[in-house]
């Protein structure tokens, strides 16, 4: 038996980045909060989820070239109107 195998468990760690990322609605964070105040296993996975993400936040924070972003941007608009078009023909 693993230390953290019930099913407020495995709710919460289904739901560490959405809840990390605050991307669900409030009652399910008060639900995934109550659960990690309580169990000391979800919280350190809790803990090293958030120092992982502040340290690739802190490593990835440089910002594209101009001509790089253009040439991303282009591409996805030729992609969207490529997807217009097809759905059209259908």
């Amino acid at each position: 038996m693993s230390p953290c195998d019930g099913p407020d468990c495995e709710k919460a760690l289904q739901n560490l980045y959405a809840f990390i990322d605050e991307e669900i609605d409030s009652a399910t964070v008060s639900e995934i909060q109550a659960h990690i105040d309580s169990c000391s296993h979800c919280l350190t996975e809790y803990d090293l989820e958030r120092v992982v993400k502040a340290l690739v936040s802190r490593s990835c924070s440089e910002v594209a070239p101009q001509p790089l972003r253009e040439k991303v941007l282009y591409s996805i608009r030729t992609v969207e109107v490529q997807i217009t078009q097809s759905r059209r023909q259908q």
